[in-house]
């Protein structure tokens, strides 16, 4: 916690709790070295005691009392960390690029996963945020379609308020393209063809209408983007429910015949998606271990240094306290 007092940021200011118990030590310590003082002088021989009073100099106590004071206050400041004089700095920031790609299909409102499928991996992104550091993400919403929701950025506030709005109303009336999300990325990672780490984790149930998968995942393994896949849902899968404009289910999606659609999760094709472009395919589970999995993998990828942030930052000066402290109580000392 900062806060500023006459142009000074001070920012530990919530040490001045501690005032209330260095305050009272302080003043006791001053009553316990005069008592001492005064006892000293009682052991002293009469014949010298009147010398003693002689030599007393009540304009030197004051002094010597108002070293110590102003010693104590120096120490008191030091701890709440005064500073000054802002100064531009610069810091260089590592970390790897990683985009994330979430399924919006109708499918991913299945129930086999609670609450359903998209919420469910809504949940899994965030797990996988709060566990990663200084890497910079963004995030890809794709059904037959694709759209680049938030650019990569460090900032995962913003990722995360883009990442929240998505809900029942986002849907969208399509099908699944998988190979339109990894075009996506591809277009991403573009602009920086020299760059170490591409990756890309994919959030989808696997049910796929793609007119080019396997040339996509060609053209992605020629480009060194490795795609790791997320699966969301279950093998025996589950039906998929109609939400009306309201946001309330009003029936199941039926095929011709008039049969209750059941969309199961395709393993196969996410594990060969992963295989082919050196990433990894995981399960998503209840347990947070698909998440571990993924982290320990994308641990695996060396990092790129990204662009130095430059900020203004208050310059430390409680040195400058500690100094005065030092100096006040070696000269009370000395007289």
């Amino acid at each position: 916690m900062t806060t500023t007092i006459w142009g000074i940021n001070f920012a530990a200011i919530e040490n001045i709790f501690y005032f209330y118990y260095l305050i009272p030590l302080f003043f006791l310590l001053l009553y316990q070295l005069h008592s001492y003082r005064k006892r000293s002088n009682l052991l002293v021989h009469p014949l010298y005691r009147s010398n003693l009073l002689r030599n007393y100099s009540y304009q030197m106590k004051l002094c010597k009392m108002i070293l110590l004071c102003i010693g104590m206050v120096a120490i008191f400041i030091t701890l709440l960390r005064p500073q000054w004089d802002k100064k531009e700095e610069k810091i260089s920031q590592q970390g790897r690029d990683l985009l994330i790609a979430i399924d919006i299909s109708r499918s991913m409102l299945a129930q086999d996963l609670k609450p359903n499928r998209l919420e469910f991996a809504k949940e899994k992104i965030k797990k996988l945020l709060f566990n990663l550091s200084c890497e910079r993400v963004g995030l890809i919403i794709f059904s037959s379609s694709t759209f680049m929701q938030c650019p990569l950025t460090t900032d995962y506030g913003a990722f995360l308020m883009f990442l929240d709005k998505l809900d029942a109303d986002t849907i969208s009336s399509g099908t699944t393209a998988i190979d339109q999300a990894i075009k996506e990325g591809l277009r991403v990672f573009e602009s920086n063809p020299t760059q170490k780490t591409k990756l890309l984790v994919v959030f989808t149930d696997g049910e796929d209408f793609s007119t080019d998968l396997q040339g996509v995942k060609n053209q992605a393994a020629q480009n060194r983007l490795s795609i790791c896949t997320v699966g969301i849902g279950t093998p025996h899968g589950a039906p998929v429910p109609i939400i009306d404009n309201h946001g309330k289910q009003t029936g199941w999606e039926k095929d011709e015949q008039n049969n209750v659609v059941m969309s199961r999760l395709n393993e196969d094709l996410l594990m060969n998606i992963a295989h082919q472009t050196g990433g990894k395919y995981v399960r998503g589970v209840q347990s947070d271990d698909d998440i571990i999995s993924l982290i320990r993998m994308i641990n695996k990828f060396e990092k790129d240094s990204f662009e130095d942030k430059s900020f203004d930052a208050y310059q430390e000066q409680y040195p400058y306290f500690i100094a005065i402290s030092f100096l006040c109580f070696a000269l009370e000392w000395i007289l």
